[in-house]
């Protein structure tokens, strides 16, 4: 992923300090970002898409952001958004307090717009770098080289087959629909593709991982899953 694809969520209720922020980051290049005034707010969403990263007041009407932060790390579909807190605050304590809810760092206001850039831009390349080779217990998933290794043996999916694969083990344990996983596929060289043909996908899908199959899950009446496993 380009990181200027990044999705960001800036939330600040301070509407002159949010606008400027959502400035600096289009200057820069981003263009995917949504802005929240609340923790609330912020928190559905969230829900409703999840971001990469969020810039995350600490001073917040109706949801604190170290509160929002602590909800985010808690939940395992949204754990692996990167966080950076920002805050007038300079005390120790609150800095600490702002890792322990799982903070990736923190950023004291006013700021430099050109540190601001700095530091989100180190952390969506780490975390790019991170989500390049993705696991899940003997499947092994090169984003980059559209490859896939089943306990070291190399497997040949297709590109739909690979789409599949990579939206379960990024999202364990959330059911895709039928038709949202039909949009994945529609976007693959615009072609139409029937919800039929997910079912058949997923067959496909199943044989090709071999005894991981089973971890794929249907959800009678809704979709397929894969199964989230115990940390």
């Amino acid at each position: 992923m380009n990181i200027k694809d990044a999705k960001i969520l800036v939330v600040e209720d301070e509407e002159h300090i949010n606008r400027l922020i959502e400035l600096v980051l289009i200057s820069d290049g981003y263009y995917k970002i949504r802005k929240a005034f609340d923790g609330m707010e912020a928190l559905d969403l969230i829900k409703m898409d999840k971001p990469d990263l969020v810039l995350l007041d600490v001073m917040l009407p109706k949801l604190d952001g170290f509160s929002l932060c602590k909800i985010i790390k808690e939940d395992n579909n949204f754990k692996s958004i990167q966080v950076i807190m920002l805050t007038a605050k300079k005390m120790e304590e609150d800095i600490l307090k702002g890792f322990d809810n799982g903070a990736i760092d923190y950023i004291s206001k006013p700021f430099s717009n050109k540190i601001l850039l700095a530091r989100i831009k180190a952390h969506l390349e780490n975390s790019r770098l991170q989500n390049e080779i993705q696991t899940y217990i003997g499947i092994k998933l090169d984003v980059n080289k559209k490859c896939v290794k089943v306990d070291k043996e190399n497997v040949e999916l297709t590109n739909f087959e690979f789409k599949i694969l990579e939206n379960f083990i990024s999202n364990q344990g959330t059911v895709f629909s039928r038709s949202k996983l039909l949009s994945l596929l529609r976007g693959d060289g615009g072609f139409e593709v029937s919800e039929r043909a997910v079912d058949v996908q997923i067959v496909n899908l199943r044989r090709k991982i071999k005894d991981y199959g089973h971890y794929i899950e249907t959800v009678r009446g809704v979709g397929y899953k894969l199964k989230e496993l115990d940390v």
